[in-house]
């Protein structure tokens, strides 16, 4: 089933919902294709996408590699693009690929060695960014890869990849204590809101207004017990649902007004951590009261996701004053998605609003290969998937025509030519946590992206 946007009222079927509270974009497969690396001789001469070719080709910075060791000299121009921009977002293209994970590590690493970068941030949730983040500072012990398992779990960030991201960065914090990296969640609480989250927030309350800790309790007294926000959404009564939304609105609002630490109103570190900590209890429970049957409600929380996410990332950027590199689908930090019904404005936006010049989105397109995805973005059983080399109505046709078998290029120098193909929405890749074989989703890429990675080839993420 599909989704119906034209109005309010009309039912969002499950599968679409799915990739909605999932936060997916779904794609779909071109029935397999002659090879893109082997031109039909019977076509007639495409001049304008020989003149894109040669103009990329005079544009494009080729890759040595997306593995994360080795030197990353080779993404000094890369750097150079990136300039004095104090968020980098950094998408893909699917939710499963391997090169796609294993490039974050890699630029991580080139922009904290290179450019003091100090945050990686991901798409997940706020409460699983706290526990990483405490590992990476070494305040808590064990494994990188166990604490992904319980961190991570049922998460496309459940890979061996994302382990060793995350080991590389307490590595780095233990041998340059005094320039620390830090691993931030920016998105909502899902699959559960952590009772730690909750406590925090108590325990500021109790020091700052103490009289006002019973109502707070009262008010979280229901909130406390769901430990699976997706199921809850599904199987809870929108009117319960709703309701205790209104219950994590009124305990944000409790905090806010709380007297601060230091005895002003609003003010100290510890009043802006419980806010902070209230206000993701509050949109997480918000957006678990969608009316699923209404599409316009679909999209405006999805919208507020998006949102969230963008000021997750602005407060701390702004509180530590480091720069922050921003992991996610391509979807969420560019300025458009390939599905605009359910993805009215994108975490993307609301930054370049924010920080003009000094957000930057970089984009990832592939040619073929293999990623891993799921039939239901609920089912724990996540499976290989290859798309085949892409058509010649498709973005990635053209894009893989370049000389390098895997390159960067910056979009903002792009020619009239190039930039005008670049304006043009076209079929193309796009894979989240869900995949269904229905037409290919279209893109124009220019105005999506301030930079593009195009990778010839994937191969699915590794399992721990």
């Amino acid at each position: 089933m599909t989704v119906r946007s034209e109005g309010h009222g009309k039912p969002i079927g499950r599968r679409a919902l799915l990739a909605a509270t999932a936060a997916v974009a779904t794609t779909a497969l071109l029935a397999p294709a002659a090879r893109a690396d082997q031109p039909d001789d019977t076509a007639a001469p495409d001049r304008p996408a020989s003149t894109v070719v040669r103009e990329l080709d005079a544009l494009a910075h080729p890759l040595r590699s997306t593995e994360p060791e080795g030197r990353t000299t080779d993404l000094r121009p890369l750097g150079a693009m990136v300039g004095d921009a104090t968020v980098v977002g950094l998408g893909e293209a699917s939710h499963g690929a391997h090169e796609f994970f294993a490039m974050k590590h890699r630029v991580l690493r080139h922009l904290v060695e290179e450019k003091g970068f100090t945050t990686f941030a991901l798409e997940t949730s706020w409460s699983a960014g706290l526990r990483i983040d405490d590992y990476v500072q070494g305040r808590t012990g064990g494994d990188a890869q166990r604490l992904v398992k319980e961190a991570l779990g049922g998460t496309p960030w459940e890979r061996r990849e994302f382990a060793d991201l995350i080991g590389w960065m307490r590595d780095h914090n233990r041998e340059h204590p005094r320039r620390p990296v830090h691993f931030l969640g920016d998105d909502l609480d899902f699959p559960a809101v952590d009772g730690r989250l909750f406590d925090g927030v108590a325990s500021y309350l109790r020091e700052a207004a103490p009289g006002s800790l019973p109502h707070l309790e009262r008010l979280y007294a229901g909130l406390r017990r769901v430990d699976d926000v997706i199921g809850y959404m599904t199987t809870r009564p929108l009117a319960e649902r709703r309701q205790n939304a209104a219950a994590a609105e009124q305990a944000l609002q409790l905090v806010a007004a709380a007297t601060g630490g230091d005895g002003r109103a609003g003010g100290g570190e510890a009043y802006e951590w419980a806010v902070q900590n209230a206000r993701s209890i509050a949109r997480t429970f918000t957006f678990a009261g969608m009316d699923r049957e209404d599409a316009a409600d679909v999209a405006a929380m999805q919208n507020l996701r998006d949102r969230a996410m963008s000021d997750n990332v602005l407060w701390w950027q702004r509180r530590t004053g480091g720069k922050v590199l921003l992991s996610a689908h391509n979807g969420h930090v560019g300025y458009g998605t390939t599905h605009p019904e359910l993805y009215p404005r994108t975490q993307g936006t609301y930054l370049r609003d924010a920080l003009g010049t000094d957000y930057v989105a970089v984009g990832f397109t592939f040619d073929r290969g293999s990623f891993l995805t799921k039939d239901d973005p609920f089912s724990p059983a996540w499976k290989k998937v290859t798309v085949p080399p892409a058509t010649p109505d498709m973005n990635e046709h053209t894009l893989d025509r370049v000389r390098h078998r895997d390159y960067f290029v910056d979009l903002r120098d792009a020619p009239p030519a190039t930039r005008a193909w670049l304006a043009t929405a076209r079929p193309t890749y796009d894979a989240g946590s869900a995949f269904q074989q229905d037409p290919l989703p279209t893109l124009a890429i220019g105005p999506a992206y301030d930079v593009l990675v195009h990778l010839h080839r994937t191969t699915e993420a590794r399992g721990l």
